[in-house]
């Protein structure tokens, strides 16, 4: 399990260090150069996915998918209710870990504190010192390898194939998610929660003869909400600083006239 953990992160890593250097190298936009990554790793994934290269038939299916983990490389669910066969992925402790571990790095160190005023303001960040390049490419590589680990969850906990069924778009699943919780581990974790019982729901509207594609346009309501009530309430904080700021400058002159006067 660990062995695959770390080539999960270092092919993550080294996959996102590509638009890291373009990024830095020659200011090629990150959002094109990792959509067209996207689409190169999904197409080298196809290409091997094929019964000549990596790839073997499922066992009672039409599916084909690469060669079933051993037992070693199989992480055991977590028993969600005594007695009860429902168990939550093992893996979910290595998503509190580096939940933590975020929190920690971008809080309480010099590196966080470096990386969101790069974020925020590059001239700023220069100008206290920050190598904004370096940065930038350091960031970058390591947003990579934790995305490569996203997919392990499902890999070592319930498939333990890479198959044709494999998820798709846990990437995007991610973002959206990372946009609802505003980038705060706690509110990604509920966010996280949020969208697994919205996919856990839309098996059972199929029950019930409803459209499980009600789920996905709740979700795309629910990113499209969030992303307005935060910035309509950014304008609010930022409109309310500034009358802040012109009351005590209207304000000034008179307070200096009356401690003068006094």
């Amino acid at each position: 399990v660990a062995a695959i953990l770390l080539v999960a992160v270092l092919v993550g890593a080294g996959w996102a260090s590509i638009a890291a250097v373009l990024k830095v190298r020659r200011g090629v936009s990150e959002v094109i150069s990792t959509i067209m990554l996207n689409a190169i790793a999904t197409a080298l994934g196809s290409w091997l996915l094929n019964k000549d290269r990596l790839a073997v038939e499922v066992a009672g299916s039409n599916n084909i998918g690469t060669q079933p983990l051993g037992p070693s490389a199989q992480v055991p669910g977590i028993p969600l209710i005594p007695g009860s066969s429902l168990k939550v992925d093992g893996l979910i402790i290595l998503a509190a870990v580096m939940g933590l571990l975020y929190h920690v790095v971008l809080n309480r160190t010099r590196f966080g504190f470096d990386l969101r005023a790069t974020g925020r303001s590059e001239p700023a960040a220069v100008a206290s010192g920050v190598n904004v390049k370096r940065m930038v490419l350091v960031t970058m590589i390591m947003s990579g390898a934790v995305a490569g680990l996203a997919g392990m969850p499902n890999l070592l906990g319930e498939s333990y194939s890479y198959s044709l069924n494999f998820p798709p778009g846990l990437g995007f699943t991610g973002i959206a998610i990372a946009l609802l919780g505003r980038n705060n581990p706690v509110g990604i974790a509920f966010g996280a929660l949020l969208w697994a019982f919205l996919d856990t729901s839309s098996n059972i509207l199929q029950i019930h003869d409803i459209s499980p594609e009600i789920v996905e346009i709740m979700k795309g309501a629910i990113v499209l909400s969030v992303i307005v009530a935060y910035e309509l309430v950014h304008r609010y904080q930022i409109s309310a600083e500034q009358r802040r700021v012109s009351r005590e400058l209207s304000g000034g002159p008179k307070v200096q006239a009356e401690g003068a006067s006094a």
